[in-house]
């Protein structure tokens, strides 16, 4: 017999496949980790079906254009000079002009072609003169070619150096000390910080040039009013004959028809100086008393701003608060800061903390005080026209409206220990109901996405609503990182949702966060993140078109856009995760491991690290030395390069990469890791192990 047939025979070969889901779990041991949960990770996401997703950059913003959106062409030129990085070309018969985006000098026999961005005009083939500074340093060989690399890695890197030419021209809102706030109200983004010498606060606009400042205007009081002032009316002093063009009219009590009306008028500027007295509109006699002059609008410095959209009849306007003005309702062009009437009483300020909009009234809180408008009059907090206080037991840290009973709206109340749920729908008929005296949420932690997600004591927590009325149950849906959550939970900065991704996303001051992917209502897994700037003030907002817009402030005066191109501003993006070690189904059970073939798909340019550890990392086992892998996937998600070993992808939405494994073990841990500024993020959805049995795992 021949003694090759008497050997036994090959183990067969085993396939099993790890879905990637579930997130990040600190707490579980080890052995008892749901598959494809992480044991670590930073900067990845989970994708809305599900996979590990490496997360977006982030870039500065001023409504100029965006670095993200740069384009680039490559001009085949001979060079007779030399031309530098960041030189301005001009072609000396069309005009045309662009900007070097390559670092060094470049010189004769260097290369024979240009990198241009910021393209005006279109540059001749005919052997056009080129000018640095109306000094000719070369001459066109042919006519430019629009994202002309001849690679995909050349594209990405050359994209990424052109953003960095527009990214220079953004600049941080004029000011000193953090940003105080950031919103979008018609499109346009307003960024609020405090001025030069910090005696007060400033609002800016964006626009194509960049920031502009705000004009807040001026403010009139009036009492005694009894013919109606309107908008555009010029108002003319009966005393001393000042005038303005009023571009807001504040009734605050009383009415025009009784006599009695009070409030204030706002305008832009004014001729000659108010003195006590009469005002009338062309020549209509007394309409209204004045004690004296106006006074300018302005903001204490300092506030932590919060705001909504609402829309009380005139259109949508924005409302804000910042805990050290007035809140103030703006339209974009005429600023309108609202008196309550807090400021009367002895021992309170009318400063509110936190505003929402809520069964047609302006809800604002000041401490444990909840006090709404009159419906529909954001202007009037007279209780005998609706307007009403309600007392809590705490501060008021949250407003979150919720929905309720047959589509109901009810408006959660969160203190930092207790949660209350106002039911009805005016002051004729509120119900506040304490929910839980244990259940609280943080300050500026609360965000609604189907349901209402805030950071509590025990964690992120979650309260939804059932189809009977009132009934609500909680859960905490951070479990899985408590550890990270403890010692977190009190650096809370801002919070936000991404509607794109279907996320709830909150952050701490030292510049790291959490987000949260939800399906179906339902918490899929967190992940951690890490930035390279702090998030002091965040928004998150549909525009007109039905996009969504994403932006946060930071404490070095820049606003940045998220979600947006391939770095942190420019800087490389770290990422990496770290899969908790699985073992094929096969617990306790020895594997030789033969391959693992990864399921990725992706846009554009991405190169990736892979690593392994076996037995939980033992040194009893024999672990790969530094077994790295180097990927690329490329636009139409196939894979181009690969320094391990030789494969050949189809151009398909969904990329094997197969790599080769080493060593036997009872358990395998997969890493992934990246830097790069430049490279678009990667959905890793899972991977196939294939392996054979060995034996039983021995144990010591």
């Amino acid at each position: 017999m021949n003694a090759l047939s008497r050997l036994p025979p090959l183990p067969a070969v085993r396939r099993d496949y790890l879905d990637f889901e579930k997130g990040v779990d600190e707490v579980t041991p080890k052995w008892k980790a749901k598959p494809g949960s992480l044991q670590s990770a930073s900067n990845f996401e989970i994708g809305l079906d599900g996979g590990y997703v490496d997360i977006e950059g982030y870039e500065r913003f001023d409504g100029q254009t965006a670095p993200s959106a740069a384009t680039y062409i490559l001009l085949d030129v001979t060079i007779t000079g030399s031309f530098n990085g960041g030189d301005t070309v001009t072609g000396a018969d069309t005009g045309a002009t662009g900007v070097i985006v390559a670092g060094g000098v470049v010189t004769s026999g260097a290369q024979d072609y240009l990198i241009l961005t910021k393209i005006t005009g279109t540059f001749s083939n005919a052997s056009e003169n080129l000018t640095v500074s109306a000094v000719i340093q070369g001459n066109t060989d042919a006519v430019g070619i629009s994202n002309g690399a001849s690679t995909q890695k050349l594209q990405a890197q050359y994209k990424n150096l052109a953003a960095d030419v527009y990214r220079s021209d953004i600049t941080v809102v004029s000011g000193q000390g953090d940003m105080l706030g950031v919103w979008v109200f018609n499109d346009i983004v307003y960024a609020f910080r405090n001025a030069v010498g910090g005696a007060t606060a400033a609002i800016y606009k964006s626009t194509a040039s960049g920031w502009a400042a705000v004009a807040l205007g001026k403010e009139l009081s009036f009492t005694s009013g009894s013919t109606a002032i309107a908008e555009s009316d010029v108002i003319t002093g009966l005393i001393g004959g000042a005038t303005a063009t009023i571009t807001r009219v504040m009734v605050e009590s009383g009415s025009w028809a009784g006599g009695d009306a009070a409030g204030r008028l706002i305008f832009a500027s004014q001729t000659g100086t108010f003195q006590s007295g009469g005002i009338e509109v062309s020549g209509g006699g007394d309409l209204a008393t004045i004690a004296g002059d106006s006074s300018a609008i302005t903001l204490s410095p300092s506030g932590d701003y919060e705001f909504v959209n609402a829309n009380f009849g005139s259109g949508y306007r924005m409302y804000g608060v910042d805990g050290v003005n007035r809140g103030f309702e703006f339209d974009g062009t005429v600023f309108c800061p609202i008196d309550t009437g807090m400021g009367n009483q002895s021992g309170f300020s009318d400063k509110p903390n936190h505003v929402t909009e809520h069964k047609d009234h302006l809800f604002y809180s000041f401490n444990h005080s909840v006090q709404h408008s009159a419906i529909g009059d954001p202007y009037n907090f007279e209780p005998v026209l609706g307007a009403a206080e309600i007392a809590t037991s705490d501060l008021v840290s949250n407003f979150a409206i919720q929905p309720g009973s047959e589509g109901n709206a009810t408006l959660l109340i969160l203190n930092d220990n207790v949660a209350y749920m106002l039911y009805g729908n005016s002051s004729l008929d509120w119900n506040l109901v304490q929910y839980r005296d244990e259940i609280g949420g943080y300050k500026d932690s609360a965000q609604v996405m189907g349901q209402t997600y805030f950071m509590g004591e025990f964690g992120v927590t979650t309260i939804k609503t059932t189809q009977s009325f009132g009934n609500f149950r909680d859960a905490t849906i951070t479990d899985q990182i408590r550890d990270t959550v403890n010692a977190k939970k009190l650096l809370i900065t801002a919070s936000m949702i991404s509607r794109n991704k279907n996320q709830y996303r909150i952050f701490f001051s030292d510049k790291t966060g959490l987000y949260i992917t939800i399906l179906n209502n339902k918490p899929v897994g967190v992940m951690p993140i890490s930035f390279d700037d702090e998030v002091i003030c965040s928004c998150s907002v549909e525009t007109n078109s039905g996009d969504e817009a994403m932006y946060f402030g930071s404490d070095n005066g820049f606003v940045y856009q998220m979600d947006k191109g391939t770095s942190f501003d420019g800087s490389d993006i770290d990422a990496f995760y770290v899969t908790h070690f699985y073992h094929a189904n096969s617990l306790r059970m020895k594997k030789r491991w033969m391959t693992a073939t990864w399921e990725a798909q992706g846009e554009g340019y991405a190169q990736f690290s892979y690593s392994y550890s076996l037995d939980y990392g033992s040194t009893s086992t024999v672990q790969p030395q530094s077994v790295t892998v180097d990927s690329a996937v490329t636009g139409g998600s196939s894979w181009d390069e690969f320094v391990w070993d030789s494969f050949t992808w189809d151009q398909t939405d969904l990329s094997p990469v197969t790599v080769r494994l080493a060593g036997s073990s009872e358990n395998i841990s997969l890493t992934v890791s990246k830097s790069s500024d430049y490279m678009k993020p990667v959905d890793y959805s899972g991977v196939f192990f294939r392996f054979y049995p060995t034996g039983r795992q021995k144990r010591s």
